[in-house]
Parts: structure tokens; sequence; C-alpha cells
């Protein structure tokens, strides 16, 4: 389920406000839900089974008991640097 734009080769285009929702799993896997605006009550654009190891474009993260919350700040971009791993970058 990945409606985001593609901005390249394994690299898709986030909206300024987006949401990435990290969900933790037990066995240390990772699942990122990302959704176009946090304030929107719209589905999300995007579940991915991946880790996210890092975040360069401004924003916001909030601690929650299943994981974290990534809140965008700017335009930005979804990488993946190798299989599974991805970063969010300014755009």
């Amino acid at each position: 389920m990945n409606k985001l734009p593609s901005a390249g080769e394994d690299t898709w285009t986030l909206a300024r406000h987006a949401h990435v929702v990290v969900y933790e799993a037990l066995d240390g896997g990772e699942l990122l839900t990302i959704y176009d605006c946090g304030a929107a009550q719209a589905p999300p654009s995007a579940q991915i089974v991946g880790h996210l190891v890092r975040t360069t474009a401004d924003h916001e993260t909030e601690q929650q008991p299943t994981g974290h919350i990534v809140k965008l700040r700017e335009d930005s971009v979804l990488r993946e640097q190798t299989e599974g791993h991805y970063v969010i970058e300014p755009a």
C-alpha cells in the first residue's frame, strides 16, 4: 500500500506536514505508517516494513508506548538506503 509520489529510484516524496508513525516490534522489527498530514483524518498513504535509520529533515519526535511519531516540518523525501533501511531527508 504505497501511494507516495515517486521522487526517483527508491525515493518517495513526503508532504511538508507528514507524520511517520514508527511501530517497534518486540523482535526488533519496525512498521512505518505514513500519513500525509497528522491533522487530517485520512487513511495512511503508505505502510512499509523496515527500519527508519535517521531523519535529517526538520522534524519533531513524539515518543509513544509502541514506538514514536516523526512529525515533519518541511518538504522531505523518504529514501531507501539499503534493503529495508530508510532515511528521511530534506527535499
